[in-house]
């Protein structure tokens, strides 16, 4: 079948010159399955039949560095370029590479004299049929790299598809590999590259299908089945999936969050009347961060993940006054997180509740929470403070005024202070402020 690429000029220039050399090359893996499904091609990796040497020998004139641990390859001017792998089986270049591929999807090439995809495995048909299938042997496959069985779980949410049965079975029985022969680095990057698919939730549900989400998100495992309590009409599971789906794409870990912002509620349940109820369940965070600090989030996206999760349960009403607007404002920007992320999340939450008693934010309803944080941000916040750094006076004028050394007492009357102007931003001018330390330290004395 011919079919056309547009294959960047870098990549084209590689192939060129490694024919020229006597050498066979080929667009191959990502590529050619991105174009097969009508996505754009962003990378052009190449397989060629040259040794590791001799790739580096033809282009020893430009920028060549190796890159790889397990499987070494060659970055020509940043152009992936891999020598060719070859199984026991005998079969001929490019086969021979592409049959020890992960999937079949990902098992093609696309030559580049003749304009036709070379696909000895079927995974045009399989990518036609939303199937994720291992190429030839499940086993071999995840043994070769039990990332594979996560990776699997993922392309099954890209294609809003299923993993094919030999291949499911091979997951289900090998799933305990997860859990210390992958680097936890890795697992994380899937998870975040799952982000992008339409639907997460697909990846999630293919996780716990396989057995792996006990592994991964034990946390999030747990909640498969909970009863989401009388507020809901679905299972605590079945509302995190909801949530994150109903998140962007464009913001991942804001998505994340959104997946995991009720997981807490297995460790606050409690029967009440009959019923499961979850008080306080945005501060049962401890199962969360010790998933996310074993997948190995950074210490910024823990405190992302943590603050989103803290404050999903805020309310903001049409009736909320400016001061307890401004009270929410102090928190987000305590937490560093911005208002907008807020209502994101406040959006999704809501939008995910089956209740058929509740329903979601109409644009009213959004509108006019909107207007009350936009009234009290950006030109419209005036002298308003919302952290002590923002205040109209300093530690240092504190403590000439009251002659005391640095010390504890120091941050309580400015944190003192911060209230009294979160109540009245009219109060944020030095004048004022310094006015009101002598009578916060006298109030603070007498407690």
């Amino acid at each position: 079948m011919v079919i056309e690429m547009n294959i960047s000029p870098r990549a084209d220039r590689i192939i060129k010159k490694l024919q020229s050399r006597g050498y066979k090359a080929y667009i191959a893996g990502g590529a050619v399955r991105d174009m097969v499904m009508a996505e754009p091609v962003l990378d052009f990796d190449i397989v060629t039949n040259a040794r590791l040497d001799e790739i580096q020998e033809v282009f020893n004139d430009e920028k060549v560095t190796t890159a790889g641990s397990t499987f070494k390859i060659c970055l020509v001017n940043t152009v992936e370029v891999a020598a060719c792998r070859s199984g026991k089986t005998g079969a001929p270049f490019p086969q021979s590479d592409l049959e020890l591929r992960d999937f079949t999807m990902n098992s093609m090439a696309w030559d580049t004299a003749d304009h036709c995809i070379i696909d000895p495995f079927s995974g045009q048909r399989d990518i036609a049929e939303k199937i994720v299938r291992f190429t030839k042997d499940p086993q071999m496959r995840i043994q070769e790299d039990p990332l594979r069985m996560v990776r699997a779980c993922r392309f099954a949410a890209k294609i809003n598809g299923r993993i094919a049965s030999d291949s499911l079975v091979a997951i289900q029985n090998n799933r305990h590999l997860v859990a210390g022969k992958v680097p936890f680095e890795r697992i994380r990057m899937e998870i975040l590259k799952a982000m992008a698919c339409e639907r997460p939730s697909l990846f999630f549900r293919a996780l716990h299908s396989t057995g792996l989400l006990g592994y991964i998100f034990p946390c999030l495992e747990r909640c498969v089945g909970l009863d989401g309590g009388p507020h809901h009409g679905e299972t605590v599971f079945e509302h995190c999936m909801l949530t994150g789906d109903a998140l962007s794409s464009r913001r991942p870990l804001l998505r994340l969050a959104g997946f995991l912002h009720d997981v807490g509620k297995y460790d606050a349940a409690v029967l009440k009347n009959g019923s499961l109820t979850f008080p306080g369940h945005e501060k049962a965070r401890g199962a969360i961060f010790a998933d996310l600090e074993t997948l190995k989030f950074s210490t910024g996206e823990l405190a992302y993940i943590h603050g989103i999760i803290t404050v999903h349960m805020r309310p903001l009403t049409e009736t909320s006054t400016p001061r307890a607007v401004r009270r929410l404002l102090a928190t987000l920007e305590q937490l560093g997180l911005s208002w907008e992320d807020f209502m994101r999340m406040r959006i999704a939450d809501k939008k995910a509740n089956r209740n058929p008693v509740k329903r979601p934010y109409t644009l009213s309803e959004i509108k006019t929470r909107l207007r009350l944080l936009k009234n009290q941000t950006g030109e419209n916040r005036g002298s308003s403070a919302f952290t002590i750094k923002e205040l109209a006076i300093t530690g240092q004028e504190v403590m000439a005024i009251l002659d005391i050394p640095p010390g504890p007492r120091v941050g309580e009357i400015l944190a003192a202070l911060l209230e009294k102007v979160l109540d009245d931003p009219a109060l944020n001018t030095p004048e004022q402020l310094k006015e009101l330390v002598p009578a916060i330290r006298q109030e603070k004395s007498q407690r």
